[in-house]
């Protein structure tokens, strides 16, 4: 029945007021197996937390795996049998869709949907491998995506791009890249919409890397507008570097279309930095263009 005090010997002035409030001054203490108990309680809570999440993180990623590999290989199938370029992106469209709702990812878009009678240049950041799916989910009018020439060496995945009309392009060999430049303004010239990611490449940390040129350069020499695509929610639901994807959301905002006022380089430069200013406001994280100069 003594007062609480410090090693030092002064009265613990606090700790005395607090037992005397709940009424407890003067009481004996609890049993020590009583407080081991509580103490070995408040270190198990925790840990079975801790535990529950991560076995409904993993139950999670092995649903949506098997939703995945379910639906994808008769996607591709029916990509290799129809005959016309609007069938089979019909196909991806509602296969993808059906992906995203079948694995509880809810697709919120904002901003009108680009007209199939409207040749233009779709601009998207780059944050996960998720992005393409949550693109193909989004626009129902075939697009063609303009994908890195690595992706070339893959059999299925090279037959399957190639039928739903993606054009690949070299990123490393400087004359090469040149030559699919000007390949590409020619597709756009001839009123084909195309897709770039001009990031070229995403990486584990979040932020928005600087934006190669081909993009643009391709709507200043074709005169086509330039849609900025702002994607929000992948990176989170499937990391970079990662095949364990987590429950999540994707927003996309569609913004309005930019417009070159000339047709040289510099038009070009101020377009890809206005592309690039409206995605920075938006997509939410950091930008990364001193981190990692071109």
């Amino acid at each position: 029945h003594t007062l609480l005090k410090t090693s030092s010997g002064k009265l613990r002035r606090a700790a005395v007021r607090e037992l005397h409030e709940q009424g407890r001054l003067g009481h004996a203490a609890e049993p020590v197996w009583r407080q081991l108990l509580r103490l070995a309680l408040t270190t198990v809570r925790p840990r079975l937390r801790r535990l529950w999440r991560g076995l409904s993180a993993t139950a999670y990623a092995g649903y949506a795996h098997m939703i995945l590999w379910s639906v994808a290989p008769l996607i591709w199938l029916l990509v290799m049998l129809l005959p016309r370029l609007d069938w089979r992106w019909a196909v991806v469209h509602k296969g993808a869709r059906g992906v995203l709702r079948l694995a509880r990812i809810p697709l919120h878009v904002q901003g009108g949907r680009p007209s199939a009678e409207r040749t233009c240049v779709l601009v998207a950041n780059h944050a996960s491998y998720l992005d393409s799916m949550a693109l193909v989910a989004t626009l129902p009018d075939p697009v063609g995506f303009v994908a890195k020439a690595e992706l070339e060496q893959q059999f299925f995945t090279r037959v399957f791009l190639r039928r739903i009309g993606a054009v690949f392009v070299e990123r490393f060999d400087m004359q090469r890249g040149v030559a699919d430049t000007r390949r590409i303004a020619r597709m756009v010239d001839a009123g084909r919409s195309l897709l770039f990611y001009p990031e070229g490449t995403f990486t584990r940390m979040p932020g928005l890397l600087p934006f190669h040129m081909g993009a643009f350069v391709t709507a200043v020499e074709a005169g086509v507008p330039v849609i900025p695509v702002i994607i929000r929610g992948t990176r989170s639901i499937l990391r970079p570097g990662s095949r364990f994807p987590h429950a999540g959301s994707i927003n996309i905002l569609i913004a309005d279309p930019l417009q070159s006022t000339g047709q040289d380089w510099d038009a070009a430069v101020k377009l890809r930095d206005a592309t690039r200013a409206v995605i920075l406001e938006h997509v939410a994280e950091p930008d990364l263009a001193l981190e990692h100069p071109l």
